[in-house]
């Protein structure tokens, strides 16, 4: 009887007029979104089922949103797999490019940031609201990938924005959270509290001298790769022994499954690979895209 009156209900505002269409996403091609005082970059795939699919893409330090979408190649993965790729950028300038702004934690350029520091957490919340209201973006199908800087500010979202994210992918920048007070070879448990478990896959490089996965380094790296998916695994409740394989012939991943609703955590390694996008980019659309919110 409930849903009968909810379709008489709404039946009744059509012959009216006083139902709302939702609205329809009018953006294409590459174009600049205004959120707030910043402009960003958003690909849009040609034809897209909307709203649609969003993956959110951050650069690392010093660089830009735009030379981030094109190095990557995320355009392209966009353009075959139907997703919309947003490249921001930070909002503390540094060099020629931006830094993104991590609570407590220094930048490159070795300072921490203030007060009065841009709300990088804020600003990216924001610019989902916004493509969703559009009517271009899912809200239950968001996610986050980035670079470095990038992929060490995708973690700290998944940290403190898990509510908005399915699923989150860091690149050479895999965190769990701040070093551990003087122990710099663990992450701290109270910096990293996520509100719901949170499923990750992370890329990295045996190779990478600037976030080695075996840890060290400067202080807002420090502690090693394994640790930062133990600490993940331990957050989502995996409760499975991690399966390590070989899944091309120089990427080795290790996996922990049976997590608290699904929310596997994922470590893929390539063998002589460096500080740079090393990632199969279908591999990475092909976790994201299970998970919803």
């Amino acid at each position: 009887m409930a849903k009968l009156l909810q379709l008489l209900a709404f039946l009744f505002l059509l012959v009216t007029g006083t139902a709302h269409a939702a609205p329809t996403c009018t953006l294409t091609g590459d174009a600049r979104v205004a959120v707030g005082d910043r402009s960003v970059l958003v690909h849009v795939p040609q034809g897209p089922t909307t709203p649609a699919a969003l993956v959110i893409l951050l650069h690392g330090s010093g660089g830009t949103g735009a030379a981030m979408l094109r190095d990557s190649r995320l355009a392209q993965a966009s353009d075959q797999h139907g997703f919309l790729v947003a490249a921001p950028d930070a909002g503390i300038p540094h060099d020629k490019g931006f830094v993104w702004n991590i609570p407590g934690v220094p930048t490159v350029a070795g300072t921490i940031p203030g007060p009065d520091a841009p709300d990088d957490v804020a600003f990216i919340g924001a610019l989902i609201d916004q493509l969703a209201k559009a009517g271009c973006v899912d809200p239950a199908r968001v996610y986050a990938t980035g670079l470095s800087g990038g992929g060490r500010m995708t973690s700290w979202l998944g940290c403190v924005a898990a509510d908005r994210f399915a699923a989150i992918a860091p690149v050479v920048g895999l965190r769990a959270g701040n070093p551990l007070g003087s122990d710099l070879s663990r992450p701290d448990p109270a910096t990293c509290r996520p509100s719901r478990a949170v499923p990750v896959i992370a890329f990295a490089g045996d190779a990478d001298t600037t976030n080695p996965i075996q840890g060290g380094g400067a202080k807002y790296w420090s502690y090693t790769m394994h640790a930062a998916e133990q600490r993940w695994a331990a957050l989502n409740r995996c409760t499975a022994a991690p399966v390590t394989r070989w899944v091309a012939p120089n990427v080795y991943e290790e996996r922990y499954t049976a997590c608290q609703g699904g929310a596997d955590v994922v470590g893929r390694v390539t063998v002589g690979g460096g500080h740079s996008w090393v990632v199969d980019n279908d591999a990475l659309w092909a976790f994201l895209s299970q998970h919803r919110r």
